[in-house]
């Protein structure tokens, strides 16, 4: 899953491709590296983000969906947490819905269930990403994400969302320490028991920056690839990434040597 933050503060690339034009292109670029999902956000979720108006979201991703649908040759995905967002993008060509709120938002549930596209459900301490850095807490990390993505799946049931058009996510960094995110992702294989598909986000962030002495954002690419090709071997089914051909090659090598096993 290729990103495509379509934003002016997103932490990496924020203003990178807020000209729709600018957008398409590296839509298309990610493309060709490998990438077999574009997930198109319209609103910075990293702490400390400043909330955008529902209308701004979608002046911001409809027109990228539009022009890349039915001609990309890869799976659309909006990153949003609301409903109306959910319903404009998806008439515009997007065909999967990734919330870092798992459908919390009131009217969510109800959109996605009436969409009728898949959606990945991700894990957050809270509902503000402005504030869920602020001091996170857990007694057992992979326990109680685990639940949260359980209880999450019980109540997309409840209004008609099968289990078979779901993922999850475990949201490293959103509303967690470094020692809840490197817990967290050694014992990915034990969220592989709720039986559904996993999506692992990690490229570029804090937490690489924190175990690589304080590297920047700009030096976090070897960082990114390893923990990739690491949540691959542990059995993630997708990888959100920046760096999309560095990424292809380390998990092509990841699956070589599976087959080999």
């Amino acid at each position: 899953m290729g990103i495509l933050n379509v934003t002016p503060d997103s932490f990496s690339d924020g203003g990178d491709f807020v000209v729709a034009e600018r957008a398409i292109d590296h839509a298309w670029q990610m493309v060709e590296a490998g990438a077999a999902i574009i997930d198109i956000g319209g609103e910075s979720t990293r702490p400390g983000a400043a909330a955008v108006s529902v209308q701004e979201e979608i002046d911001r991703v409809v027109p990228v969906v539009e022009a890349l649908a039915g001609t990309l040759p890869a799976l659309l995905s909006v990153d949003t947490s609301r409903p109306e967002v959910m319903r404009a993008a998806v008439a515009a060509g997007a065909g999967m819905v990734n919330d870092v709120r798992a459908l919390r938002l009131p009217g969510a549930l109800e959109a996605a269930a009436e969409l009728d596209v898949p959606v990945c459900l991700m894990h957050m301490q809270g509902l503000d990403p402005a504030t869920m850095q602020q001091a996170p807490g857990y007694s057992d990390v992979v326990a109680e994400v685990a639940a949260f993505l359980e209880s999450r799946v019980v109540a997309c049931k409840a209004v008609g969302i099968p289990r078979q058009r779901l993922l999850l996510d475990p949201g490293f960094g959103f509303g967690k320490t470094l020692a809840h995110n490197l817990g967290l992702f050694r014992h990915l294989p034990d969220l592989r028991g709720l039986g559904l598909p996993l999506l692992v986000g990690v490229s570029r962030k804090s937490m690489i920056g924190q175990v690589l002495d304080g590297a920047p954002i700009d030096e976090r690419l070897h960082g990114s690839v390893a923990l990739a090709g690491l949540a691959a071997w542990l059995g993630a089914s997708v990888v959100r990434v920046h760096d999309v051909r560095a990424t292809v090659d380390a998990i092509r090598m990841v699956q070589a040597v599976k087959e080999a096993a």
